[in-house]
């Protein structure tokens, strides 16, 4: 059975390439990202794009890679989904927190919440974008994981665990606009 590999671009950026040969990219800011390698700038195979909140470290490229990598589902907030079918983008998947998709054959994923703000900068102007979310990814083979997005500690991390049971969690830990390392720790128990 092949395996899942996931790959961090920096930032909350993740590129996760399931069993089954399916590409993933949640929070798709790359190209001004410092972290992220020149070679993974322009993804050129997107299946499907995940954004946990429309911050522009989070939300970033999501618009450009929509267009040119084409996606079979572009998964966020319901706000958030509007104003990207706006920029043009296609196959968006309005979510809220607690709702599960199957965004692609075999592959769902499940809006969880997270603790956070989520406006969206547009034309210069800061605009409300829904709320932030994370995500927990169940691929073809069963592995589930969980992407928390940008978030403080939550007492329903817990409850996350318990229903989800992720094998893998991406926890932030910037210590400003979220979790600082210590608290980040102490959800993996």
């Amino acid at each position: 059975m092949a395996t899942v590999r996931l790959t961090w671009l920096g930032h909350s950026a993740f590129r996760i390439h399931s069993a089954g040969g399916k590409t993933l990219l949640v929070d798709p800011w790359l190209r001004g990202n410092p972290a992220c390698p020149d070679s993974e700038k322009q993804p050129a195979a997107v299946d499907a794009l995940l954004i946990t909140h429309a911050h522009f470290d989070h939300i970033g490229d999501a618009v450009d890679i929509a267009k040119t990598a084409k996606p079979q589902s572009v998964v966020s907030i319901y706000e958030i989904s509007a104003w990207l079918e706006r920029q043009g983008v296609e196959n968006c998947v309005g979510m809220n927190k607690g709702g599960t998709a199957e965004v692609l054959p075999g592959i769902k994923v499940t809006m969880v919440q997270a603790e956070h703000s989520c406006g969206l900068l547009d034309n210069g102007q800061i605009v409300y974008g829904g709320e932030p979310c994370g995500y927990i990814i169940e691929l073809e083979n069963g592995q589930r994981i969980y992407h928390a997005g940008d978030t403080n500690v939550f007492g329903d991390m817990k409850i996350i665990g318990e229903l989800y049971r992720p094998d893998v969690a991406l926890l932030p830990i910037g210590g400003f606009y979220t979790m600082a390392p210590k608290y980040s720790i102490s959800q993996l128990r």
